[in-house]
């Protein structure tokens, strides 16, 4: 092998640590961007709480594919509910430590014509991401994404998931009203959604 050759696929491998570094970085962070750029038009509270008033809301992105059973999911089938939209993996200890309280929050809350809804990414094998539901009461769907292409059509400059685990509130007319980039317990769930499930 040329010196050049060996050069070259040394700087290859380099480059390819730096952006998995990054991308480790960024995955199951505690969530204490502000997001966007720009007029944004929304709010961070205290708690790491993103909230948008709904004059200036805009639509949440389509979002279909595959659930973890292997059937087809699409969001647009709960349209007319608040939808909790909840991003997570098996590998995330955050994701661990909010997990049972979003399946408890997703119970007290079906009356209400709320629906959560996953989205599993970066796990290889759905057979992790199903052990991950079964073994903290995960009762509602959630989307099968491993690269993260569902994540990535949420336009820059609103309310987009940015971090593993990160939970984003869609109106009753499908629009983005609410997000954190950080794991919940089910008090901080319920100050995110209350205010969205009561609005007329």
């Amino acid at each position: 092998m040329s010196f050049g050759r060996a050069s070259r696929r040394r700087f290859t491998l380099l480059a390819a640590t730096a952006v998995a570094g990054a991308l480790t970085l960024s995955a199951c962070s505690g969530g204490n961007k502000a997001g966007g750029g720009g007029n944004t038009n929304f709010v961070t509270g205290s708690g790491g709480i993103s909230t948008v008033a709904k004059s200036d809301r805009v639509a949440a992105p389509k979002l279909d594919g595959n659930g973890l059973d292997g059937k087809p999911l699409d969001l647009a089938d709960y349209r007319g509910k608040v939808v909790v939209l909840n991003v997570w993996g098996s590998w995330c200890g955050p994701c661990r430590l909010e997990a049972k309280y979003f399946a408890q929050v997703s119970k007290e809350t079906a009356d209400q014509g709320v629906q959560f809804v996953g989205i599993n990414t970066r796990d290889a094998q759905r057979d992790a991401a199903i052990n991950f539901e079964k073994d903290y009461g995960v009762e509602y769907p959630s989307f099968y994404d491993p690269i993260g292409k569902l994540i990535l059509r949420f336009p820059k400059g609103t309310l987009n998931p940015q971090a593993i685990p990160s939970t984003v509130v869609i109106d009753r007319d499908g629009k983005i009203a609410a997000r954190t980039l950080q794991a919940l317990d089910a008090d901080e769930l319920r100050k995110m959604i209350d205010p969205i499930i009561a609005e007329k």
